[in-house]
């Protein structure tokens, strides 16, 4: 790994709330968990509901429900403000958490994640998405032919052992998890004037090769935001943070940089 910038001398480092995409679990940021935690943050990657250790209990489908999961996490935790980092579904979570607790975050980082609603083909395909991959017959072959869309042409060429990865782990989440937070997502509102209102340091991390997320995608979302200031990753797909580890590390040390001056300037105006 190259070496990584080192933090201003601030008295204070921000928490960190790491995010995890769809068919993933709190893993998926094992690079950047290191990293952070080394520089002095208090780091908490996730797992969201249904997935990794999380149990999936009976409420309905609902990012307001992992949002709130979140909120009680970070009371557990200690935790009145944190930097919310999501990649993909996880950059969904942390909208509705910004949309619900919006004094509770210090800054935001969205990887492969639009601030618009679904349009209606598209929420289909994940209600569709949602039927099938709880059908035994056809779950397997629906999670081989999707999972690698994930990945860019790049990481899928030269990285055959990270799309193992990948592949695996979906094959072992949960389906009824699977299901639900597809129709979750697929009901999420619009998030543009959340994050138009949304005055903290702000990030936003596209893939190059996303096929899923444009990066012209991403460009809109960075525009809503006050603060907010893109990063492309020209050879990463969808799951920026595991293919482009470095990368995404230092973007976020960046990040958090900002809002750990920033705290320190407030505090000292503050004092004064």
């Amino acid at each position: 790994m190259s070496a990584l910038p080192h933090p201003p001398a601030t008295r204070h480092r921000t928490p960190v709330v790491l995010l995890h995409a769809l068919s993933l679990h709190a893993s998926m940021w094992e690079a950047q968990e290191s990293a952070l935690r080394a520089r002095g943050h208090q780091v908490l990657a996730v797992d969201q509901r249904g997935f990794g250790r999380a149990p999936l209990g009976t409420v309905p489908p609902s990012l307001d429900a992992v949002a709130d999961d979140l909120a009680r996490t970070l009371d557990e935790h200690g935790m009145d403000r944190a930097v919310l980092a999501g990649s993909s579904m996880g950059g969904y979570a942390a909208m509705a958490f910004l949309r619900r607790f919006p004094g509770r975050v210090a800054g935001l980082a969205l990887l492969a994640a639009r601030a618009t609603a679904d349009d209606p083909e598209a929420a289909a395909g994940r209600l569709r998405f949602a039927e099938l991959v709880q059908d035994p017959e056809r779950r397997a072959a629906l999670v081989d032919r999707v999972t690698p869309l994930l990945l860019s042409d790049t990481t899928r060429a030269r990285r055959p052992d990270l799309v193992a990865r990948v592949l695996a782990d979906a094959h072992a989440a949960d389906p009824a998890a699977l299901a639900w937070a597809q129709r979750a997502v697929a009901a999420r509102p619009d998030s543009t004037a959340v994050l138009r209102a949304a005055r903290i340091p702000a990030l936003v991390v596209a893939g190059g090769q996303d096929a899923l997320v444009t990066p012209l995608e991403s460009r809109h979302v960075a525009d809503l935001l006050p603060q907010g200031r893109l990063i492309t990753l020209a050879h990463a797909g969808h799951l920026q943070p595991l293919e482009a580890p470095d990368e995404v590390t230092r973007a976020l040390c960046g990040l958090l940089d900002e809002v750990d001056v920033t705290a320190a300037l407030q505090s000292g105006a503050r004092a004064c």
